[in-house]
Formats: C-alpha cells, structure tokens, sequence
C-alpha cells in the first residue's frame, strides 16, 4: 500500500527565482557583448586611415562594422 503525500496532487508552482536567475543571465550577457564591441571600436580608431582602407572599413562607419549593419554575418561572430 503507498501513501500520497498531500503536496503530490498539487501542480508544481514555477519558482521565481528561475525567472531572475535568466533576467541576471541575461543582463550579463548584454553587458559583455557591450564591452566587446565598446573594445572592437576602441581598437579600430586606433588604426591609421590606410589600415582602415585595407580592411575596408571608412573611419566614419567604424561603429556600423562593429554592431555588423556593413556586413551583418560579422555582427554574429563570435
């Protein structure tokens, strides 16, 4: 013979602090990524005009090839 328990016929509440722990996770993430393209942009802007022109990218649209508007497969690399 088995007995119930009486938390057995009640349905499981989601807990919340699931919830915060991928808000958290979430928020991590989106400040890295920021970091990085903060960095990525640093480190182009230290480049003279003829490297830049060698890679392609004009001083005034630094920003764009880093957030991928100029090619956007390279904004997903990672």
């Amino acid at each position: 013979m088995s007995t119930l328990s009486p938390a057995a016929g009640r349905p499981a509440q989601p807990s919340s602090s699931g919830g915060l722990v991928c808000w958290i996770g979430a928020g991590a993430h989106a400040l890295l990524t920021y970091l990085e393209h903060r960095a990525a942009i640093k480190t182009l802007r230290a480049l003279d005009d003829r490297a830049l022109r060698d890679i392609g990218i004009p001083r005034c649209q630094i920003e764009a090839a880093v957030g991928g508007a100029l090619n956007p497969a390279m904004g997903k690399l990672r």
